[in-house]
Order: structure tokens, then sequence, then C-alpha cells
């Protein structure tokens, strides 16, 4: 499976051409689109602490993306437009899973599903430590962590998919890079 660079002008087109193909009936279009997103949006689902069903989180992203494909106006890039989606379905899965918790009155420990894929693949302690100082972080600070650090990511387009101005983006980064060396520095 191929994965999309660092989101420049001509993948922008590329994306633009498939999406065209696609609403002219050529499905492989779609099958190309997915095959171009689809690694970048499953990091990402993990980077965000989720650790089961990533397939099905990347595969429903694509489904609502291909639904509402019309309403799709070109204003950012259809990479940001899949991670905005992507963050919607993970923003809606954790208030499902609350409200389950909530209604069995179940406290699971959140802190054993706190870590990140590299732990799991990574026995280097500095790695532990990073991962220990992002987990320590905001919500939306890993978010725009993660896509600035692992997807490469403009503050503009960051700001787009976590639905937040680019200014804003940029403080929540600045912030997290501080606190993440500040505990590396500890």
């Amino acid at each position: 499976m191929s994965d999309l660079g660092t989101g420049g002008r001509a993948d922008d087109e590329k994306d633009r051409e498939l999406i065209a193909q696609w609403r002219g009936g050529d499905d492989r279009a779609a099958t190309a689109l997915v095959q171009r997103h689809a690694q970048a949006l499953a990091r990402f689902a993990v980077s965000s602490g989720e650790r089961n069903e990533v397939d099905e989180l990347v595969q429903d992203t694509f489904v609502r993306a291909f639904n509402s494909l019309e309403g799709f106006r070109g204003d950012s890039s259809f990479r940001t437009w899949l991670f905005t989606i992507l963050r919607r379905l993970l923003v809606d899965r954790k208030r499902a899973e609350k409200r389950r918790r909530d209604r069995n009155e179940v406290q699971e420990d959140d802190a054993a599903t706190e870590y990140d894929a590299l732990d799991s693949v990574v026995a280097d302690e500095t790695q532990k430590r990073l991962q220990h100082a992002i987990g320590k972080l905001s919500p939306t600070q890993k978010e725009v962590f993660s896509l600035r650090v692992s997807e490469g990511l403009s503050y503009k387009e960051i700001a787009e998919a976590v639905g937040t101005t680019e200014g804003a983006a940029r403080v929540h980064y600045h912030n997290a890079m501080r606190a993440v060396k500040e505990f590396l520095d500890e």
C-alpha cells in the first residue's frame, strides 16, 4: 500500500483527479484514494490512543467521506478532510465508551491503554520516556503533536482537522513540545 508524502499541490491535484474519476463511476479511483491515505489515517488513530478496530475506523472514515463527497468543497486538502472525519469518529467513539462505562458504573483503568504503538515495538528507554511524556499531554496537544510530527501536516491543515485556528494549533504544538522537552530533561 502506498502512502502519501507531504501533501503538496501535486498530491492535492492527484486526489482531485481521483475524486472526479470516482464521481464519473470509476470504482478503481476510490480504491486508489484509500491506498493513498489509509496508512496515515491508521497511524493517526493509533497515536490518538485507539488500539482496537483501527482498520474498522479507517474504513468508516472512507465510507463517511465517500457518502458525503458532494459536500467536500475542497477548501482543505482531501487528506485533511479525511483526518477531520476520523477525528470526529474517534471523539464519537470515546463519548460512546464513556456513556457505556457510566451506565455500567464500571471503572476501568484507562492508564493501561495510554501508550503509543511505539512502546510495543521499541523497547528503548528513551522511546518509553518520550511516549510517557506524550501521554501527559492534553488530548488536543496529543492530536496536534501527532499530526505535526507523525504526519507532517501544516498548521493550517492541523487547524482544519481539529477544528481550531492556525494560531491555536501553533500554540498547542509549542506547548506540547515544551512539555515533552521538560519531561525528558527531568
